[in-house]
Formats: C-alpha cells, structure tokens, sequence
C-alpha cells in the first residue's frame, strides 16, 4: 500500500488557480492590439534623418514613404479595431536604439527603412515586405566609380546597420582594403563628402538620391552605376506578438490590394517609375484574405 501524498489544503489550491487566471489574463491584456484598442493610439516610432523614407519635415513634422504607409496602416487598424480612428504618437528614434524602442514598448511599430535579416529577428519581428532597395556608392564627379577603385580610400556609411555590415563583407570578400568610417547621420556623411574628407559614402540607392538634393553642390555629386546590395524592407514591431503582426499584415495587403499603395508612393517620389521589381513585390505581397 502506497503512503499518503501530502494533502493540499483547499485555500492554498484556490490561491494557486486565482493567481494562474490572474496572470493568463494579464498577459492577452498586455497585447499590443488590446493596449492600442483601449488607449485608441498607436505609437509610431521614425528617424528624423533617413529621408525619403523617414524624416523630420522643415515645419518640424514626420514625414517619408514609411510613415506615411504607417499613418494608412493606422487607419486600417482603426478599422479592424471597430473604432471611429486611431490618434497616432510619433517617437523619434535614431539608428542606433530604433530596436529598443520596440523591445521596451516605447513604440508599437517601426516606419523607417529597416532592413529584414535573420539576426534581427531574434530582436523583434517583421511584417511583410514594405519596400526593396540596393546599396550603391555616392561619390563625386571626379571619384571613384567602383569598389576596386576605392582601394586605399576612406568611405562613409552609416554605422550600426547592415549597411555597414554589407560594405565589410563586400570589401573583405573582393580584398579591397579601405578605410571604412561609420557615421552618425546621413547629413554627416554628407557633409564629409562635400568637404573631401571621404572619397565614397555607402548606402541605400533611394536615399542616397534624396541626400545628393541636400548636397552644398548637388551637380558635383552622383551615384555610381550598379547595384551592391539588395535590401528588403519591413516594419519592425514586437517580437512573439503573432496577433498583431497578423493585423499590420492584414492593413499592408488591403493597402497593396486595392492600389492604395500608389498614391503614397507618389507623395514621396513623385512622378518616378517605381520600377518592375517593386511593383512584383506589392503584387505578390498582398496576401488574400
């Protein structure tokens, strides 16, 4: 005959089943479409210095491609949500913490040209595609044309990105020893291109474009010809949280569906051809209901 298990009394059990709901409650509470729903805001985090995607406008208001694709996924949200529409927070984030903002709940979705990557999924997650670019080099009329030239010279890129990452690895993988020299800011590598003291800056061909219109001498500036890199763009937001990430997924395919998509990217680059592999990307983006 087995001995008696000792008994547990019927106060404890109660506490024990209490505490259990308690905390099974508070945490599909402490979702991130229930704490939007009941605070009807979305907070929104950009950079102020990542034009055309993500910037700071001249009257001191969030602007770019990405942001306004974010203002249109609050609207859909709005929408899924059953409210009259969602009060959008801006919080400004730099390259350096935007990944931060997410995991410490600063912000609720990150609208700026973040790049995709496997390693950057064990930090938060990603929404389907939002956007697809290459790296190329902005260089002066007299610069090098190509990375074998660049040997022996200084380049710019902004650092803590892939970007950066990308420019090492391409570097080391064709044995080109240059000078690489992170930045805070576009502006700043700009402005060090401007004034000579690199002979390359390194990055995204859309905002390399944009900077060469912020240039002291914009005509004395150009990009160089071929694609270094592909990079594809998403919306970063938290980790793990699969029932929003389904509903920012869901407003980006309507959006990408019903050809909403047009007229944002229009306010952005104007009259510009988007190109066939963008367009490929909404098409076969816009997931079906």
């Amino acid at each position: 005959m087995k001995p008696a298990g000792k008994r547990v009394s019927a106060p404890l059990v109660t506490a024990f089943v209490i505490t259990k709901v308690v905390v099974l409650a508070g945490g599909a509470a402490g979702g991130t479409l229930d704490r939007i729903g009941q605070g009807k805001t979305i907070k929104i985090a950009y950079r102020e210095d990542a034009p055309p995607f993500s910037y700071k406008d001249k009257i001191g208001e969030p602007g770019g491609f990405m942001v306004d694709l974010c203002r249109d996924v609050a609207k859909k949200l709005a929408e899924q949500l059953h409210l009259p529409s969602l009060e959008v927070t801006y919080v400004p984030v730099t390259a350096a913490d935007r990944f931060e903002a997410i995991q410490q709940q600063k912000a609720d979705l990150l609208c700026e040209p973040t790049s995709t990557t496997l390693s950057r999924r064990e930090l938060v997650d990603f929404s389907i595609p939002t956007f697809v670019d290459g790296a190329s080099l902005m260089i002066r009329g007299d610069g090098p044309r190509d990375l074998k030239s660049l040997a022996g010279q200084k380049i710019g890129v902004l650092g803590g990105t892939t970007t950066e990452q990308g420019l090492r690895n391409m570097l080391q993988s064709a044995r080109i020893s240059s000078d690489v020299v992170p930045v805070k800011t576009h502006a700043e590598g700009l402005a060090m291109l401007d004034d000579g003291k690199i002979s390359a800056y390194f990055g995204d061909r859309v905002i390399l474009i944009s900077l060469i219109k912020e240039s002291k001498e914009p005509g004395k500036l150009k990009l160089a010809e071929n694609y270094l890199s592909v990079e594809p763009y998403a919306l970063a937001l938290p980790r793990g949280d699969e029932e929003f990430r389904l509903a920012i997924d869901r407003a980006l395919s309507h959006i990408y569906r019903s050809g909403q998509i047009e007229p944002i990217f229009k306010r952005t680059f104007g009259d510009v051809n988007p190109g066939q592999v963008l367009l490929t990307l909404y098409s076969i983006s816009g997931l079906p209901d």
